[in-house]
Parts: C-alpha cells; sequence; structure tokens
C-alpha cells in the first residue's frame, strides 16, 4: 500500500504501528510534524541570519566551524596523498551546533533572591505560542487538483487543528507571549530586567490592535475565521474578475494596507529590530533575560526564532496564498486553453506536491525580511513606538476596516463591479481627509517650535 493510501486507511479508523487506532496515530504525527520541523529549522534559522546579515554589513560571519582538514593519516589508516592537506568548507554550518553544545556544558548560575517557579517558568511560556500558533497553519492543500471535496494526504496531515475561530485563536495565543518575557523580568529580581519586561506589555498594547483590526478586514472578506478556509478563498479569481489569477489578498487594495499593518505588528510581536526595545542592550544591559544563562537563556532565543517563522507562515497564509507555488489558476487555464491542458494539470499537480516547500519557501522569505529589516534600520526611540502604534496602525486598520465593509456590502447589492468602484472611491475619500488632518495639524504647531530646519549635503571640493 503506497503512503496516501495508508495515511487514507487510517482516517477511515484503521490501526496504526502498535495497534494504535488510526485518528489518534495521525493526530499525534501531526504534532511530530509541527514540532520536529520547527525545532530542526530553528539552528539552521541562526545560521541564516548570521550569514545573511555578514554579507549585508560587508563581513565575513561565521565561516570556520565545521571546516574539515585531511591530514596524512587518520586512525592508522593513510590518507591519499591527493587528499592531504586538503580543506572541505562548511561555511559555519556547523557553528549553531557549536553554539548548542556550548550552551548545553555552560554554568548554570542561578540568582539566590528570585522567585523561583517564575523564574523557570518564563522560558517556556516564551516558547509556548509559536508551537501553538504553528497547530493552526495548512502547510498543504487540503483538497487534490480538479476536486472541491477535501481529501488526498495533506487533508490528513494538515494542519494540527483547523479550528473554527482560527484568526481570534492566532491573536488569543500571541498575546501570551509577552508573559515570558514579563514574568522575566519580574521573577529575575533584577530593576533592568524587570524595566525591560514591562516595556514589552506596553508595547504589547501599542501594536496588538492595530494587528487585530487588520486581521478582521481579511475575516470580515473572506467570511470565515479559519486559516484553512482563508486560504481556499485566496485561489478564487483576482478581485472576482480576473479568472487567471489567484486572489491573493496582497493583490487587493484592502490586502494590501492590511499586509503592511500587519507586517510591522508582526516585527513589533517577535521583538525584533527596530522594536526590540524589551532587550535594548544599551541602556538596560541586555534587558529581561539578564539573570539567565544556559539553556534557560537559549529557551529564550529558540522562542524568538520559532515565533519568527511561524508568524512568516501566518503572514503566508493570510496574504500571500499560503501553500500555492504561484498565483495562478491551473485548473482553470487548463479548461481554458485545451491545446496545452496538459501542462496546465500537470503544474496543477506539482503546486498540490509541492505545497510543504512553497510554504516553507515563504516563510524562508519572511526571515530574510525580519534579517533585511535588522540590518537597515535603526531601533526606535520608546515614544516612536507609541506614536506608530496608536497614531498611525490603528487608524490606518480602522479605515481599511470600514473601507472593507463598504465593499462587502457594495458587492452584495452591485455586484463585484460595483463593489470595487465602491473601495476605489472610499480610498479616494479616505487619501483627502488624511491629507486635509495632517495639513491642520501641521498649521495648529505651536510657534515655540521653530521655523523646520533642512541639511543640504555639499561635495567637497577636489574630490
Amino acid at each position: 500500500m503506497n503512503l496516501p493510501a495508508y495515511v487514507e486507511a487510517l482516517s477511515q479508523g484503521g490501526s496504526g504501528p502498535l495497534g494504535i487506532p488510526g485518528p489518534f496515530y495521525l493526530a499525534i504525527l501531526r504534532v511530530l510534524i509541527l514540532v520536529g520541523a520547527t525545532l530542526t529549522l530553528v539552528p539552521g534559522l541562526i545560521w541564516f541570519e548570521r550569514r545573511l546579515l555578514s554579507w549585508m554589513q560587508d563581513r565575513q560571519g561565521p565561516n570556520r566551524t565545521g571546516t574539515i582538514t585531511f591530514g596524512t593519516s587518520f586512525l592508522g589508516i593513510p590518507i591519499p596523498k591527493g587528499l592531504q592537506g586538503r580543506k572541505i568548507q562548511t561555511f559555519g554550518l556547523l557553528q549553531p551546533i557549536a553554539d548548542g553544545l556550548k550552551l548545553f556544558l555552560k554554568e548554570d548560575i542561578t540568582p539566590a533572591n528570585i522567585d523561583r517557579k517564575v523564574y523557570f517558568i518564563a522560558p517556556f511560556v516564551a516558547l509556548f505560542p509559536a508551537f501553538t500558533l504553528g497547530g493552526t497553519l495548512p502547510w498543504g492543500a487540503t483538497h487534490l487538483p480538479f476536486s472541491a471535496v477535501a481529501g488526498g494526504l495533506y487533508s490528513h496531515l494538515t494542519p494540527v487543528a483547523d479550528v473554527e475561530i482560527g484568526l481570534l485563536f492566532v491573536l488569543a495565543i500571541s498575546s501570551l507571549g509577552v508573559y515570558g518575557v514579563v514574568l522575566a523580568g519580574y521573577a529575575s529580581n533584577n530593576k533592568y530586567s524587570l524595566m525591560g519586561g514591562l516595556r514589552a506589555s506596553a508595547q504589547l498594547i501599542s501594536y496588538e490592535l492595530g494587528m487585530g483590526v487588520s486581521l478582521a478586514c481579511i475575516a470580515m472578506a473572506v467570511g470565515s475565521l479559519k486559516m484553512s478556509e482563508i486560504v481556499r478563498a485566496q485561489e478564487g479569481p483576482l478581485w472576482g474578475a480576473f479568472p487567471v489569477v489567484q486572489n491573493w489578498f496582497v493583490f487587493t487594495p484592502f490586502g494590501f494596507v492590511s499586509f503592511v499593518v500587519f507586517l510591522v505588528c508582526m516585527i513589533a510581536e517577535t521583538n525584533r529590530a527596530p522594536f526590540d526595545l524589551p532587550e535594548a542592550e544599551n541602556e538596560l544591559i541586555a534587558g529581561y533575560h539578564t539573570e539567565y544563562s544556559s539553556m534557560k537563556f537559549a529557551v529564550f532565543f529558540m522562542g524568538e526564532y520559532a515565533a519568527m517563522f511561524i508568524f512568516s507562515g501566518i503572514l503566508s497564509a493570510v496574504f500571500l496564498g499560503g501553500y500555492n507555488l504561484m498565483p495562478f489558476r491551473w485548473e482553470y487555464l487548463a479548461e481554458a486553453v485545451p491545446a496545452a491542458r496538459g501542462f496546465f494539470q500537470n503544474m496543477a499537480w506539482a503546486n498540490y506536491w509541492l505545497g510543504p516547500l512553497s510554504f516553507v519557501a515563504k516563510c524562508a522569505a519572511g526571515i530574510a525580511l525580519y534579517i533585511w529589516i535588522r540590518a537597515t534600520l535603526p531601533r526606535l526611540r520608546y515614544d516612536q513606538l507609541m506614536n506608530l502604534g496608536w497614531k498611525t496602525l490603528l487608524p490606518v486598520a480602522v479605515a481599511n476596516f470600514i473601507i472593507v465593509g463598504i465593499w462587502v456590502v457594495c458587492t452584495e447589492l452591485y455586484g463585484a463591479a460595483g463593489g470595487w468602484a465602491a473601495v476605489l472611491a472610499a480610498f479616494v475619500v479616505v487619501a483627502i481627509l488624511y491629507t486635509n488632518v495632517v495639513a491642520a495639524v501641521q498649521k495648529a504647531a505651536p510657534a515655540s517650535a521653530g521655523p523646520r530646519r533642512s541639511i543640504r549635503l555639499v561635495k567637497p571640493e577636489g574630490r
């Protein structure tokens, strides 16, 4: 029996290894796939960040650990002369393993006057949200090509739990991540660590509202909170009028605005530069995890990188078509162009079987964006973060939410063309209002602020 047929038999109530009932066995298998893949990818993400950052900053990065140099003999066995003295470069791939061994063997120092229970629980609380959120992500198509009914291998393996309130679940669990940071700062009995934890809680309030409203726009447009339904909705015609291209939400006006808002909030959610204020090494030593060492210190970073990967997956699922490799409707093309039907059918099946690789590739692109932003932008001041969250992200997300509501109502009343006409008109009205409000605020600025000053760069003479 081949693998898809075996998985189908298990889902129908058959027995797996050791006589375990099929559905229970598949549930355990889904969890193991998620946890194993996430933990396996974390060391690779650390290496990827260090190498990409070094490339962006014109330096070497990790490149020595793991270099193999052949001597004259190995365990008394002579090595061929052609290999003697040769080196095999691993480009620093073993550096994360060396770092892990160092953290395992490093002395574990526990401060004396701490809240011991909370101190030891905090790192695992910080790691918990990443795995829980990953359980809602569909990393493979749940429908076979040319079929409207759920089926196929991936329908039994992903997601771990296709909860009905998917986006609400994402918002609820993601907000728990800050508890690990706050509790770590509180339990350490260190005033600087406590300040780092308190910053995290204030930061959470600033951007979570914008994140929630941006996701609410997509939920309203789809009519469902389930992650699998959101991905499935993006396989329809673009804007409801272009049947060749899939309707990835990043290609729609309101979806692009939500995409930008969610992207900024996602970076703040994972405490990455330029929103890494809970750490702020230059002013708070190492921040909330100052009093942690050895593997407890490593667990915080495992949680950070795992969260980066999972949030990149959420971004992909909600805005970038999820597991779909390219934004083309291969099944429609196969019917519309009979001369190339065989090619388009093969592409549809390739899109199905390569779905997991496509999903991971999009997550890797999200990680690359994280790193690019870290290498480009300096850390924001605390007041800049608060202003961005309350004065920019939240108003933009709310205005976009209202526009989506207009689009839904007008589409129901006047069809797709009427809905998009109303959206474009609403965007024009919002742009005019925004321009007038900004002009009024600038005009009402206090005279004590003085005139605006500008700096003009002049090329030195003789150069």
